[in-house]
């Protein structure tokens, strides 16, 4: 093998598809990376062997071959080169790396030995191509409600589902609740994405990559990001019917700004800390305004208010920090807060005739 590729190519295809390669493993050839010419290509690649990333960079090839380098090792030392063009050279399991007047050799594995990379028939998958900005939106709004416990593994992804011609994304970890439409689709989809996939995607956007496209089948979601795909494995299971939990009407509706929302319940919270995070929310009809009380034992207790506009008076108790994520993802001027006595789910949605988005919380047993 040998060719010759720019430092700033191989730098980024290193850092993008190291994250992927894992040392907590059983598998010491999981710790490396990839790497093998293709026609004029360098594909560079790492998988855990629940997510597989690669990335195609264009190269001057000599002679085509393959071999697998530790990924840390060979990232970092490439990233730390000046800028200019770098030459890789094998000679049995050995890759020399020269630029300039730099110049290693590391020790690497048969490329033999490496994890076969995953397929999938785009003839036969299910595809969409997403807007960037839609993407990233949609993925952070509902990343941040599902769940970390792996005993319920189909609630530690986010739920990819068509309905009534439109594809919409939804997560519950069963104390929270989030849905996003995203796209007008005539495909049928269902289909649960670790949540662990989607933050890798996340992390290899840039500012460059207009779209990204996404491929199922029934087993695998593929990823095309710019020159790099990341193909996970979906979670196997039945998504619980998440929609019923989704209150119809609400007896109290409070409509106010989200920054002073945001601002008294970040206010709230500081005093929360030792009280696992309650606050009391309670709307005031009269006064229209929406006060929040919240207590720390040893230190005091904060009563904060924001002007809002309520339709009917109520007091419900919720997770401060449920709150604070929920108005972090919420994109407009105005949100409307909605809920049904003490302990039925709280809404929350922008101010817009047709919301693409709905959080829920569960309230706190007062």
């Amino acid at each position: 093998m040998e060719l010759s590729v720019t430092q700033e190519n191989l730098a980024r295809a290193l850092t993008a598809v190291g994250r992927v390669a894992s040392s907590k493993t059983g598998l010491p050839i999981l710790s490396n990376i990839l790497l093998r010419t293709e026609g004029n290509r360098l594909l560079v690649a790492a998988t855990n062997l629940e997510i597989a990333a690669t990335y195609y960079i264009g190269a001057k090839v000599v002679k085509q071959g393959s071999i697998t380098l530790p990924a840390r090792l060979v990232s970092e030392f490439v990233s730390s080169l000046p800028k200019g063009t770098v030459d890789l050279t094998t000679k049995g399991a050995h890759m020399t790396l020269t630029s300039g007047s730099y110049k290693s050799v590391v020790n690497g594995v048969d490329a033999d030995e490496f994890p076969e990379l995953p397929a999938i028939d785009e003839s036969e998958s299910v595809q969409y191509t997403i807007a960037s900005a839609d993407f990233k939106q949609a993925v952070n709004q509902t990343v941040i409600t599902s769940s970390a416990d792996s005993t319920r593994p189909v609630l530690t992804g986010v739920y990819w589902h068509s309905v009534d011609g439109y594809l919409y994304l939804a997560a519950t970890d069963g104390y929270r609740l989030s849905e996003r439409r995203l796209l007008e689709t005539k495909s049928e989809i269902a289909a649960i994405v670790p949540t662990a996939s989607l933050q890798e995607v996340l992390r290899t956007l840039n500012d460059t990559v207009d779209e990204v496209e996404v491929l199922f089948d029934n087993t695998q979601v593929r990823f095309r990001v710019g020159e790099a795909e990341i193909t996970s494995r979906l979670i196997d299971g039945n998504y619980p019917d998440y929609r019923q939990l989704i209150p119809k009407e609400s007896e109290t509706v409070v409509t106010l700004p989200i920054d002073g929302f945001t601002r008294i319940v970040k206010i709230a919270g500081l005093f929360a800390r030792e009280s696992g995070g309650s606050i009391t929310l309670t709307a005031d009809k009269e006064n229209q305004n929406l006060s929040i009380h919240s207590i720390a034992s040893e230190l005091g207790e904060n009563t904060s208010s924001a002007e809002a506009e309520v339709n009917n008076e109520g007091q419900v108790t919720l997770n401060s920090r449920y709150v604070s994520e929920a108005l972090g993802v919420l994109d407009g001027k105005s949100i409307q807060f909605r809920f049904s006595g003490k302990l039925s789910p709280c809404v929350l949605t922008v101010v817009e005739k047709n919301p693409n988005y709905t959080h829920i919380i569960m309230p706190l047993k007062s």
